[in-house]
């Protein structure tokens, strides 16, 4: 929840309940960033809210803060039936990450709040909504509208609705689930919405679910992205495995997210550096919640130097040490490169992003740097040997790192493991992983 770029105004001058004051004490975080500094006192005064941010903003702890004060001063009977709050994300990631932000925020308010999405057991899920008073409730709009549906959630008492990262909803299919629960809601519902951007679908829906909203726009992309060295790579398809393999080498990154395409490249791509002796795991759709959280454990603990994924597998992902994002692939819109590269440079710490790129992606690559308004540097890779295979590896660093040695961030609080090479996750090639 360590949040950067803060503004004059803290968090003590502004009307907020003193347990919530508490566990932001305790968090250590003390003044505001920008949206938070504009948004707060709307939201605590009931003001319907449009946010454009982009990630890393601090908009997840705005309006949980907001939530979690309106509930705290506005009790409700002992025997009455809640969720009085929905918190709607587009993707399971993001559901855990705001669940997480939200436990360390009410840490002190005696409220309970739950995640609800995808890939957990519907019967399970429906156990927990029925055997404990449930506050908030934060979820994937499809798993929450398959409840509500089932008759296992009502929302009739609910009078305030988030939408974190509307546009993301809106590109993977959900404004008609977000509508749909929209409209199971109290009649006199508060919203907030956030979003990088604001298609013209996303402002119809504000029309017609907002009451005269508060526009919020914080210029997050030159701010986000002020930390963050951006490299591009020149390269062929075929050299690009070896492009990237010789980067890690030399960057000798400590952890290091690596985006592809589709899964089934993030995949290959895992294999691939697996059996070139990185310690490496993949971060796709379809793997299950357990094994996804499995993935980031072992990612955040330094157990693994590289991550592959999706642009949807790690939306929202907040983990702290990445010290290195790579492009393997182009990423469809300058936003989608704005959220994948503001992986790393966060809580202060400098990162650096390296994006490989094809000849015939040049033009495409001009287009992007010109909404960035900013030409990326060029550089070259200085070609190292290929790294041996685990089995040839003889437990030496230098085999994965290009003799480099690994360092942590200067502001991570996770310190390096040492590790040997060759070493790869011991569930590698053994998990079953099912579409869904």
């Amino acid at each position: 929840m360590a949040e950067n770029h803060t503004t004059d105004t803290t968090f003590s001058s502004l009307p907020i309940h003193a347990a919530i004051q508490e566990a932001l004490e305790d968090n250590r975080l003390t003044h505001t960033t920008p949206i938070q500094e504009k948004t707060l006192p709307l939201t605590l005064s009931g003001h319907d809210v449009m946010g454009l941010a982009q990630t890393g903003t601090g908009k997840t702890a705005a309006f949980l803060i907001s939530l979690y004060h309106y509930l705290l001063t506005n009790p409700v009977h002992p025997k009455a039936k809640g969720p009085w709050a929905i918190v709607l994300a587009p993707t399971r990631e993001l559901a855990v990450q705001i669940k997480k932000d939200a436990d360390q925020i009410g840490a002190y308010t005696g409220l309970n709040s739950l995640a609800i999405y995808g890939g957990v057991g519907m019967e399970h899920q429906r156990n927990l909504l029925e055997n404990a008073p449930i506050d908030i409730i934060i979820g994937t709009p499809g798993r929450l509208l398959d409840h509500v549906r089932r008759g296992t959630l009502a929302l009739g008492s609910v009078n305030k609705v988030v939408l974190d990262e509307a546009d993301e909803m809106l590109k993977m299919g959900f404004i008609e689930d977000v509508e749909a629960l929209l409209a199971k809601t109290a009649q006199d519902y508060q919203l907030a919405l956030f979003s990088a951007t604001m298609p013209t679908r996303i402002v119809q829906l504000t029309k017609t679910f907002m009451t005269t909203p508060a526009r919020i726009h914080i210029e997050g992309e030159r701010t986000t992205l002020e930390n963050i060295e951006q490299i591009v790579l020149s390269v062929s398809e075929g050299t690009k495995i070896d492009r990237l393999c010789a980067s890690i080498n030399e960057e000798a990154p400590y952890l290091a997210m690596v985006f592809c395409a589709t899964k089934e490249r993030t995949r290959a791509l895992m294999m691939e550096l697996a059996q070139r002796g990185y310690l490496v795991d993949a971060l796709s759709g379809d793997l299950t919640q357990t094994q996804r959280a499995f993935v980031l454990r072992q990612f955040r603990a330094a157990k693994l130097q590289i991550l592959c994924a999706t642009d949807i597998a790690a939306r929202g992902l907040d983990i702290e040490g990445v010290t290195h994002v790579y492009n393997y692939d182009l990423p469809p819109t300058v936003t989608d490169y704005i959220h994948r590269i503001g992986r790393t440079g966060r809580a202060g710490a400098q990162g650096k992003a390296i994006t490989l790129v094809a000849a015939h992606q040049h033009e495409k690559l001009r287009k992007m740097e010109a909404a960035l308004k900013e030409r990326l540097r060029r550089a070259a890779v200085k070609k190292k040997p290929r790294p041996t295979r685990p089995d040839e590896a003889s437990g030496q660093t230098a085999a994965r790192t290009g003799g480099q040695k690994r360092t942590a961030p200067k502001r991570a609080t996770s310190k390096p493991r040492s590790k040997k090479a060759g070493k790869t996750v011991t569930n590698l090639g053994h998990r079953s992983r099912k579409r869904r």
